[in-house]
């Protein structure tokens, strides 16, 4: 199914793009964008919600004054188009916090769990054993409240990142 405003052209803050979620929802089907707006702009914002097809008017040239042309792409705004509505499509990627490839190398600037004291093996784990510091070696911060309450499988040294390793 394909969202459309029958504006020729439509102005873009009419285009209500969000209406594709409610159409996909309403009839539980893939939703694209029939797009009658000036330039490409309306396209792309429809792939970041998740259009699987869009439809755009196409000319060879705006001169011919063809009953469309006025807000039809050319040829190189429709490679344009089709550019950015790949990279729009590609930076949606998934729902998550995994760690991104281009985040690897970055984990000196995150925080993760490190021990704050010496503890003895058998220690029970409090608030105050741990903090949430940089660099990123260790056990990630969305941890922490898992962690309190166990116990240490041995002697532990301040300053050690957190391993789950670290527990019975």
């Amino acid at each position: 199914m394909l969202h459309c405003i029958s504006g020729y052209p439509t102005p873009i803050d009419q285009a209500n793009i969000k209406q594709m979620q409610n159409l996909a929802k309403r009839f539980n089907i893939n939703v694209g964008l029939s797009d009658h707006t000036l330039g490409t702009i309306a396209s792309v914002a429809a792939v970041a919600q998740g259009a699987n097809l869009i439809e755009k008017h196409f000319t060879i040239s705006r001169q011919d004054k063809g009953p469309d042309s006025e807000f039809s792409l050319e040829p190189e705004d429709l490679k344009k188009l089709c550019i950015d509505a790949k990279d729009a499509w590609l930076s949606l990627g998934k729902e998550g916090f995994n760690i991104q490839r281009a985040e690897k190398g970055n984990k000196v600037f995150r925080r993760s769990l490190y021990f704050v004291r010496d503890l003895p093996k058998g220690h029970i784990i409090r608030e105050n054993d741990v903090r949430r510091i940089r660099p990123g070696m260790g056990l990630a911060p969305k941890y922490f409240e898992k962690i309190l309450g166990k116990r240490i499988s041995k002697k532990v040294s301040r300053g050690k990142a957190i391993s789950l390793e670290d527990f019975d």
